[in-house]
């Protein structure tokens, strides 16, 4: 069964946050999501996704913070 993991990158400094995701997503299975939670757009991550094989997509929320979901295929 496909696995959610949340990454809330807010209070973290970078690069911690894209240190994390890399760190989660060499653990991913096929199917598995990962959810970040950042206060900006990850332009370096979305470099790292579209060379591999992850499909990601990106919205505003409510409160301001950029929400990336990113799934494995």
């Amino acid at each position: 069964m496909p696995e959610q993991r949340v990454i809330d990158g807010r209070a973290m400094s970078p690069p911690e946050p894209l240190e994390l995701a890399v760190a989660a997503l060499r653990e991913m299975a096929s199917g598995d999501e990962l959810v970040m939670v950042l206060n900006c757009e990850p332009y370096p991550l979305y470099s790292l996704l579209d060379r591999n094989a992850y499909r990601h997509s990106s919205r505003v929320r409510e409160d301001g913070a950029n929400e990336v979901r990113i799934r494995k295929l």
